[in-house]
């Protein structure tokens, strides 16, 4: 959401042809076209979401064309202090290792401008404003060593490691992180709420953590399903006493709940 419009911005994936039997991840090319890689898209709603814009191609504005599959998130992006939007990102090496990223715009998602990814071999990631100016992405690690947490300070030009680097326990998911200033909640503290499957090898154990200290501990948790399922998350406030988590279960393909910031302890 740009909270400067008011305006939903919603970016997929359009992928069209490739290998029989293989999905884009498996299949995607080098290039621009739609015949060889996919495509990755924008629609815009000024009506919370009653009409949807035409959709934009954004794939020659971000991609280079040595990358693959080149596309966002999943999950959500971010408005920064000074109105920037900033949405995860993520390409193919040509080798297809893949790396996360992100891509932001200046002018209200007209143009969108891409630099460097923060490390190699990770993949779906989220991103936060932790301080003015200073994004932490946090990203999926096929290392399998934790979440792997970086910081820049230039929009992407430069990456480094966060203290938390390898902290957060994961099975190798995808995981959202949220950004709650202190006059948006009801704790009236800067809080940072993290949701994953928090199990080194499976992806059960769906829990909330929040962080007090701008992500270098994670004190306060709430375990919502301790059973199996796909494990993929996205949070947002409803309003200052309550965060609302839309994940993947163990008893439905998606499920809604909304979490008193209280109950997280």
């Amino acid at each position: 959401v740009d909270e400067v419009t008011g305006d939903i911005l919603l970016f997929a994936a359009w992928t069209h042809g490739g290998r029989a039997g293989y999905p884009a991840w498996w299949s995607a090319g080098s290039g621009f076209g739609p015949d060889s890689t996919p495509q990755l898209m924008m629609v815009r709603s000024s009506d919370d979401g009653l009409t949807w814009s035409d959709p934009v191609n954004l794939t020659r504005q971000v991609k280079q064309e040595p990358w693959l599959f080149t596309f966002q998130g999943p999950g959500r992006g971010i408005t920064m202090a000074d109105g920037t939007l900033v949405v995860p990102f993520q390409h193919q090496e040509p080798d297809r290792t893949p790396a996360a990223g992100i891509m932001y715009s200046k002018d209200r998602g007209e143009t969108w401008h891409v630099h460097e990814y923060a490390k190699i071999n990770t993949t779906e990631s989220q991103v936060v404003e932790v301080e003015p100016g200073v994004l932490m992405l946090n990203m999926r690690d096929n290392r399998k060593t934790g979440r792997a947490v970086y910081v820049t300070r230039d929009l992407g030009r430069s990456w480094e490691p966060h203290a938390s680097d390898g902290q957060l326990v994961e099975p190798v998911c995808m995981a959202s992180i949220l950004k709650v200033p202190a006059s948006r909640n009801a704790l009236g503290r800067d809080i940072l709420l993290f949701s994953n499957p928090f199990d080194g090898n499976d992806r059960r154990n769906i829990t909330i953590r929040m962080s007090l200290d701008g992500g270098l501990t994670w004190p306060r948790t709430i375990l919502l399903d301790e059973d199996y399922g796909w494990g993929y998350s996205c949070l947002s406030m409803i309003d200052k006493d309550t965060v609302g988590i839309l994940y993947e279960s163990s008893s439905a393909h998606m499920t809604f709940q909304a979490i008193k910031l209280n109950d997280i302890k």
